[in-house]
């Protein structure tokens, strides 16, 4: 007996189905053509309205040190080397806490204590910027002017990254406050890929008589890490594009300086602080420069840590293929 033969009904629902997928298919193309159209937008627009400022400055705007409306000569190193700056040090004083404390709520935390620390750290993820600058300035430049500043002075004066008078507001009250806005994206996305990491691979590590901290050290974060670094570099991108809590503790002063004391500016608050003020057409062009210098490098930082994450996962696979 050969195959049971197909009916008409079953071809024309098997055509039927055949044309909704394809109708499904071509309209989820929609969103990401939408998303390349917002992003080619958002260039396209910040490439015209700082069209006056490139033609007037050239690539020197990036290299000049010069900000002067008065005489309407521009440059945006100063603010370069402040976000690139704020941005490091931020990433430097959050990462070792927020996996820190992501290793401890994955491994170590009993239930109630787990969801408590959770839930703040949600919380903190949700607090406003411009609630940070306020605690900021009320609250942590005070300490960072009365105690902080003058300790690290006294005992770490020697490097230059210490040096100078105490002002409160500066490069280092401002990268404390982004490392406390970056510290749960941190946890969030450790915490969940080091969960994610297969039991097996833990259970193997404890069977040869290894630690705890050996299979975290060993196992766990060298399955995850490309993960964690995905984690800390989306926290890297939010240091880089924060504007209202840095405006209010930074000091907000044009000058490249190498003590973390010193008042400087940053891409994004330079824009917040001076749109109002811009009259003049080249002003208006030179703040939109700043603002196409910043989407710039937030897009650079990006492709950067896609190839980092690229490299490390081939060499994962290299080394499970050996």
């Amino acid at each position: 007996m050969g195959p049971f033969p197909r009916s008409k009904n079953m071809e024309k629902f098997g055509q039927r189905k055949d044309a909704v997928d394809i109708v499904f298919q071509r309209t989820m193309l929609v969103f990401p053509l939408l998303v390349l159209l917002i992003v080619g937008g958002i260039f396209v627009q910040l490439l015209l309205s700082s069209w006056i400022s490139i033609k007037e400055f050239g690539p020197a705007f990036l290299v000049t040190s010069t900000w002067d409306p008065v005489a309407e000569k521009f440059g945006a190193l100063p603010f370069i080397f402040g976000t690139i700056v704020s941005s490091l040090v931020a990433l430097l004083l959050a990462v070792p806490i927020g996996l820190g404390t992501a290793i401890y709520l994955a491994e170590y935390a009993p239930q109630w204590p787990r969801r408590i620390i959770s839930s703040l750290v949600d919380l903190l993820a949700a607090i406003p910027s411009v609630i940070y600058g306020l605690w900021g300035i009320f609250v942590l430049v005070p300490v960072m002017r009365s105690h902080v500043q003058p300790f690290l002075g006294k005992y770490l004066g020697f490097l230059p990254f210490f040096q100078g008078p105490a002002y409160g507001i500066g490069m280092f009250s401002a990268s404390v406050i982004l490392a406390i806005m970056i510290i749960p994206f941190i946890i969030s996305i450790s915490r969940e890929v080091i969960l994610a990491v297969p039991h097996v691979y833990k259970e193997a590590a404890y069977a040869m008589g290894a630690t705890r901290w050996e299979a975290i050290c060993t196992i766990i974060l060298s399955y995850g890490k490309a993960g964690i670094l995905g984690g800390i570099i989306l926290a890297m991108g939010r240091a880089i594009g924060e504007t209202m809590a840095v405006t209010m503790a930074i000091g907000n002063n044009v000058k490249i300086s190498a003590s973390l004391f010193s008042p400087a500016y940053t891409l994004a608050s330079v824009i917040a602080n001076e749109f109002a003020e811009a009259t003049s057409k080249l002003y208006l062009a030179s703040l939109t420069h700043i603002g196409l210098v910043l989407f710039l490098v937030s897009i650079v930082v990006n492709i950067l840590a896609w190839l980092l994450l690229w490299r490390i996962n081939e060499r994962q696979k290299i080394f499970q293929g050996r």
